[in-house]
């Protein structure tokens, strides 16, 4: 049964890797496209300096994307009955941008009693 699952964890991991590559050659045909278009010609001779700006522009979005450091949470609270996200930055002397930044995936529309909040928090 592991061998089931290790050959279904790769061949998933192969299809992702295959999806991804094809991604990236769909952008570097569309960029060229466009610049041909834009250019009034067609065929392969169309690389100019439009395509390589665009074809540059495209592998930093695909390529570059930087990572958002890791950040390890310094101090807890517990959310208590009629606490919302601001009264709890608030009360901590928090703005919400940062209270926010401490807590990026927390839906202040649905805060419930005993939800646990980062407010302190610092790159790992």
């Amino acid at each position: 049964m592991a061998n089931h699952r290790a050959a279904a964890l790769l061949i998933a991991s192969l299809l992702v890797a295959v999806a991804i590559a094809d991604a990236r050659l769909a952008i570097h045909h569309d960029v060229h496209g466009v610049c041909c278009a834009a250019a009034g010609r067609a065929g392969s001779n169309c690389v100019g300096a439009c395509a390589r700006a665009m074809e540059s522009l495209a592998a930093f979005f695909v390529n570059d994307v930087a990572a958002v450091p890791a950040l390890t949470c310094r101090k807890v609270h517990g959310v208590k009955a009629g606490e919302t996200c601001s009264s709890v930055a608030q009360a901590a002397g928090l703005t919400q941008d940062d209270f926010l930044g401490f807590n990026p995936n927390i839906n202040c529309e649905k805060v419930f009693v005993g939800q646990w909040v980062c407010l302190a928090a610092t790159s790992a």
